[in-house]
């Protein structure tokens, strides 16, 4: 592969095999993993398949798959009871019979001798592999696993394949000792580097314009975006010959989106929302606290998730309903029965409320309609408000411990059922406190 020529980037399709898969009673976490470890050597995957315990269906599943890629990996189906059909079925695709590797029978022998136990007959199919394919040991099971090159008749369509156990421990160990290195060579170098970048407030379209020419589908290194509980993530993959010129490439993208999208990323790759916030909490020695009513205390619960954050929250009120508001909220007693429940007068009385009773530096406060009833022609069902009430310290040398105090309040919004209209208005409140924390207005 040329540097920065993805035309002739090797391509790989990870094909998983399993009935339990089929059926969601097991995540496959297998191709993830190996996404992953094919990324860091150039190798590009161009699809995950799934199939189940089914030979016909595998050997479609192989059949269409030679054709689209270099590298074939396959896991699962190799086990010695008669729903492991995986060496049966690329026999077949090859138009090879299997034969029986006198090494690993062997091997298996001396497995179940070690364990006092004399080999099950089921378990010599585990010894036979495709003719003209090779045997990769097993240090960890009883399931070998397989090296094969299928090749058409007319020599077009040449596909390495690799058949690896389906248990992850031993898929993982076989993978990284026998299959990745022959993967390494056959990429000859290269190398996909990959950041993520973290948003929150603008839809994906929204992002989309920002970034503009940064998302054309012909660049390298790509960008992409995906949505996740309103995450707007920015995918930044450079697939180039060498770890240096793609780790460049890559750096320069970044700056590019960051220099496009501002303060609006709040973090990368790993990092959450209310890590980064704690972050700031720590950074600007203050401590928060927080006062819900249709969250019911999932904005605590996403602060409080993060290790250390006792450093810097204080205290979580939950006000759920509209007695316990009146009578908590000193000031002015008629906010809740004059203005609603739900309304930027509440919150910022809640936040204020808060606030005074923690003795901290800010607080938030929510209260909404997160449905699925409840909602009115005027306030609708994710009429959300939020508001952030912050001290300001007195001047140095002040003895008075008054502080000045200030609010902010918000009304949004939000589309989706009552999990999303909760767990969207719990990451808006903690944007909110970044933003304040930054020092700048939201953009949005």
């Amino acid at each position: 592969m040329r540097p920065g020529d993805t035309r002739h980037a090797m391509r790989a399709i990870i094909l998983s095999i399993g009935d339990e898969l089929v059926l969601g009673q097991t995540v496959d976490t297998n191709s993830a993993w190996l996404s992953q470890q094919l990324a860091a050597v150039g190798c590009a995957v161009a699809a995950h398949v799934t199939v189940a315990d089914d030979q016909r269906a595998i050997e479609q599943a192989i059949e269409e798959s030679v054709g689209r890629c270099d590298v074939l990996l396959i896991s699962g189906g190799i086990g010695p009871t008669e729903d492991d059909l995986t060496r049966q079925a690329l026999a077949a695709v090859m138009n090879v019979p299997l034969e029986p590797n006198e090494t690993w029978l062997a091997e298996l022998h001396k497995f179940f001798e070690a364990r006092g136990r004399k080999m099950p007959e089921a378990n010599r199919i585990q010894a036979m592999i495709p003719h003209g394919a090779t045997m990769v040991f097993n240090h960890n099971g009883t399931a070998a696993g397989i090296d094969a090159t299928y090749a058409s008749g007319d020599q077009k369509t040449i596909c390495r394949v690799f058949v690896m156990p389906g248990v992850p421990k031993e898929m993982k160990a076989m993978f990284t000792r026998d299959v990745l290195p022959h993967v390494n060579q056959m990429s000859g170098g290269a190398v996909i580097l990959s950041r993520t970048l973290h948003t929150f407030g603008l839809g994906e379209s929204a992002v989309a314009e920002k970034l503009g020419r940064q998302m054309m589908r012909d660049r390298n290194p790509s960008v992409g975006t995906t949505v996740t509980g309103g995450v707007v993530s920015l995918r930044i993959n450079a697939r180039f010959g060498s770890v240096s010129e793609a780790a460049q490439q890559l750096r320069e993208t970044e700056d590019a989106c960051r220099a496009a999208m501002g303060d609006i990323i709040y973090g990368q790759d790993e990092q959450t929302l209310q890590e980064v916030v704690g972050r700031l909490l720590l950074d600007e020695k203050k401590r928060v606290s927080t006062a819900e009513s249709c969250t019911g205390g999932l904005l605590a619960k996403m602060i409080t998730d993060v290790p250390g954050s006792s450093a810097y929250f204080e205290v979580g009120y939950i006000t759920y309903s509209n007695r316990i508001k009146e009578e908590w909220i000193e000031q002015p007693k008629d906010v809740v029965k004059t203005n609603g429940a739900v309304s930027e007068p509440v919150v910022k009385a809640m936040a204020m409320q808060a606030l005074m009773d923690s003795g901290g530096d800010c607080a938030l406060a929510i209260s909404g309609i997160a449905g699925p009833g409840g909602g009115t022609p005027t306030k609708p069902v994710g009429t959300v408000c939020i508001a952030l009430a912050w001290a300001s310290p007195p001047p140095p040398g002040q003895l008075d411990p008054t502080y000045d105090t200030h609010t902010l309040a918000r009304t949004f919004n939000f589309p989706g059922d009552r999990e999303m209209i909760r767990d969207r208005s719990a990451k808006m409140a903690l944007t909110m406190l970044r933003y304040h924390l930054l020092g700048k207005p939201m953009p949005f």
